[in-house]
């Protein structure tokens, strides 16, 4: 088979995650999809008449915290991997000298699918994809990134080294099987710098996004007189990125697709008077002890406005929220959030 960076970067490659076992993976889809399957109907009927009535329906609340309950009993709520952080290879402690040295992981492990056939979200992936990053730019994966925040002034990231001593690192906490908060337990991430190996703040991550926003929106107004610095990279590029791929899926986001590293939402709105869908791109991060969210709702730039110079990138609502807390979901606030803020400046 063949495996390109951009199966990697989309999560189509075949490689596993953090489960070994190909069938328990299926069993937990198979779930997943069943559960949202019972609890859909009643989310899109309670969308519905809260946006009809600016209230929530009592009767409607209920039948969903019936159906909601149902899919627990599955062990199976959609948008959530609860048995994920069950699996041992999360707490490694064992510490890589380098990104090649930590591919003997996963190297000889079978593939689960022929490559681009499945979707299948895989932090290994990522692993072998910074292997590339490595050889193609020939340094340390590690020195390349850093180098990369540098540039863009997110001088808050860094490598989540527990050696090093790092001013303002947080605390990060688990509940116990008794539910009760303790801290969470030692781990090296030097097997997976990419797919979750870096510290930063909420002030780097919208840097980060402004940074992504600007490159995306500069491509509109080269036949303007606005004189604007090129972006961090080509807008091509981010549109690229922010593309949907077929086949793909979101746990976090049932309205998105996965494109190249980031989840989408595509415009759309199918009928007069039905549910208006913005375009935006998203990616949760869970790690042992914290969550964290990034998601960027680019403003829909006026033709007008561009051509007088009235506006200039970025132009946009973006959310960043760390929680050193595990297995928080962020997304779906992020997403109110960002809302809220855009109707805000429709209201302007």
């Amino acid at each position: 088979v063949t495996i390109t960076t951009r199966l990697l970067v989309s999560h189509l490659s075949g490689i596993r995650h953090y489960e070994k076992d190909i069938t328990k993976v299926k069993e937990e889809k198979e779930k997943a999809n069943r559960a949202f399957k019972l609890t859909k109907p009643y989310q899109d009927k309670e969308e519905k008449e809260k946006e009809d009535t600016g209230i929530e329906r009592t009767d409607s609340v209920k039948l969903r915290k019936e159906h909601e309950g149902e899919a627990k009993r599955q062990n199976s709520k959609p948008g959530r991997r609860d048995k994920e952080f069950e699996q041992e290879e999360y707490y490694l402690k064992e510490k890589f000298e380098s990104v090649i040295d930590s591919l003997k992981i996963f190297k000889n492990d079978p593939l689960f699918f022929k490559p681009g056939d499945q979707f299948l979200y895989s932090t290994y992936g990522f692993t072998l994809l910074s292997a590339v990053v490595e050889r193609v730019s020939g340094q340390k994966f590690t020195d390349y990134m850093l180098k990369m925040f540098h540039d863009l002034d997110m001088l808050s990231t860094v490598l989540d080294d527990n050696e090093a001593m790092i001013y303002n690192r947080a605390r990060c906490y688990v509940y116990n099987k008794k539910g009760r908060l303790v801290n969470a337990p030692y781990v090296d991430n030097s097997y997976k710098w990419a797919g979750g190996g870096f510290l930063s703040s909420v002030g780097d991550l919208l840097k980060f996004g402004s940074a992504l926003l600007y490159s995306y929106q500069a491509g509109h107004f080269k036949n303007t007189n606005v004189k604007l610095l090129p972006g961090y990279l080509k807008p091509d590029t981010v549109a690229m990125m922010w593309t949907p791929v077929s086949k793909t899926e979101v746990s976090w986001d049932r309205d998105g697709k996965y494109a190249m590293a980031w989840a989408v939402v595509e415009k759309k709105q199918q009928c007069g008077c039905c549910r208006q869908q913005r375009h935006y791109a998203s990616h949760t991060g869970g790690a042992v002890g914290a969550s964290s969210v990034l998601l960027i709702l680019p403003e829909e730039l006026d033709a007008e406005a561009i051509d007088t110079g009235l506006v200039a990138p970025p132009r946009g609502v973006i959310v960043s929220i760390i929680c050193n807390m595990q297995s928080v979901s962020l997304n779906s606030t992020a997403l109110k959030i960002a809302r809220e803020f855009d109707k805000e400046r429709l209201a302007q």
